[in-house]
């Protein structure tokens, strides 16, 4: 089975996984300025753009030589689904590039932050088409239903929460060197994480319909329970970094009676800082309805692992990072010992995972594609088909034959009998 033909999207979910732990390691709330912890930031930095490189490598090679697999997979009601986790992993990177290397270290100056700064357009580039294309697709070009949904179909949308979050890292960097750039990039996240917060709600509340009308989700699939983690969590830690980001710019040099008061900056923070804490609450919500769901499945049995287990780790990431942020924010310490206890819980499920993973290529049963496997066994069912029509016409044309050749013997016995009677008769 050639690998690259089976890499599918699915794959991004280990780039945002691993990134989403680089983050918590720049985050961590004790130590922080520890050598130790940068230096561990950077080490799961440069791994996780090794893996991106090399994913993207891989996913070229694999529509280049197989470009029907394209149209394939779009069509494919789960698979076009983890095309947002390309854009949502380069994130990742984007945001220890310019929170750590950039900011921490000095490094590259402002060519350098420039340099990332247009990397994130086209990133949101990138999350638009995922938010819009995407979901369009759902309702044009895909089959589903209520009883086969799963958290998944949040991905598309969540791109545009995702690309807001690392909107505001980079206009608090960006402020230094031009408030209208910082302004801009604020501006434009706060319509993303607007857009994507509200149909992330919607599809999550069609999903709690789902899971109240049909059960949760059996087997490894118990996993995408945690996926509403992800837009909650995130959207909450977008909507801190943007709320610090306009206290940073404003007030404005213009006409504007709003964006030219010196208060103005700080109560956008104050608002997005109870915004930030009333989804968090909502993702703690999710996050203990996901845990009884894990353990009513695993009463029944473990389930086999696979790729898409590695959907759990961003959601779980994301969530310990803004919990950390909110205690930065309001230095409460419960929430930084819930913060840092929950960031060792998912750095522990990385490395499991990880090694799992790690464990699986040399046999290559973590190489799974969905969409292809559905064609291929069309094809051998078709092949099986041909195969039995053949057999069957000849068959077919053998039993014609035979009886061609035993009406022949017998027209030939009978002619022969009559010559015979005929002498006989004679003589």
């Amino acid at each position: 089975m050639p690998f690259d033909r089976h890499f599918t999207p699915a794959w991004f979910t280990v780039i945002m996984g691993t990134g989403s732990v680089s983050i918590l390691w720049h985050n961590y709330p004790y130590l922080n300025d520890s050598a130790t912890f940068k230096i561990f930031t950077l080490i799961f930095f440069f791994l996780n753009l090794s893996l991106f490189m090399i994913f993207t490598a891989l996913t070229i090679a694999r529509y280049i030589l197989f470009p029907d697999i394209w149209g394939i997979m779009i069509r494919h009601p789960v698979q076009s689904l983890y095309v947002g986790g390309y854009p949502m992993g380069a994130t990742t990177l984007i945001n220890i590039a310019v929170g750590e290397i950039n900011q921490q270290y000095g490094l590259g100056g402002k060519g350098f932050l420039y340099t990332v700064w247009a990397f994130w357009w086209a990133d949101v580039v990138l999350s638009f088409i995922c938010a819009f294309a995407i979901i369009h697709v759902m309702k044009t070009r895909q089959d589903h239903a209520l009883s086969r949904m799963t958290a998944i179909w949040v991905l598309p949308v969540v791109t545009l929460i995702v690309a807001s979050s690392t909107g505001g890292i980079l206009a608090s960097a960006l402020v230094q060197y031009s408030q209208y750039y910082a302004l801009i990039t604020l501006t434009l996240s706060v319509f993303m994480v607007s857009v994507g917060l509200a149909l992330a709600m919607m599809i999550l509340t069609a999903y709690l319909l789902r899971l109240i009308l049909y059960g949760i989700p059996q087997g490894g699939s118990v996993i995408s329970t945690f996926v509403p983690l992800g837009p909650m969590a995130q959207g909450g830690y977008s909507i801190l970094l943007l709320g610090q980001g306009f206290r940073s710019v404003l007030p404005l040099q213009n006409k504007s009676q709003v964006l030219t008061s010196s208060t103005t900056g700080d109560i956008i923070n104050v608002i997005c800082v109870v915004i930030a804490f009333i989804l968090w609450s909502l993702a703690t919500m999710w996050l203990l309805y996901a845990f009884l769901a894990v353990q009513e499945v695993l009463r029944q049995g473990l389930f086999p692992f696979k790729l898409p287990i590695w959907g759990m780790v961003f959601p779980n990431g994301v969530y310990a990072n803004v919990t950390i942020q909110l205690y930065r924010e309001l230095d409460i310490n419960s929430m930084r010992v819930w913060g840092a206890i929950y960031s060792l819980v998912v750095l522990i499920v990385w490395a499991a995972v990880f090694v799992k993973t790690l464990t699986m290529l040399r046999s290559g049963e973590i190489f799974e594609s969905p969409c292809i496997e559905e064609i291929d066994m069309s094809k051998d069912t078709a092949d099986s088909d041909l195969e039995a029509g053949d057999i069957s016409m000849q068959q077919d044309l053998t039993g014609d034959a035979e009886a061609t050749v035993g009406v022949g013997i017998r027209n030939a016995t009978a002619q022969w009998s009559g010559i015979t009677l005929s002498t006989v008769s004679t003589q």
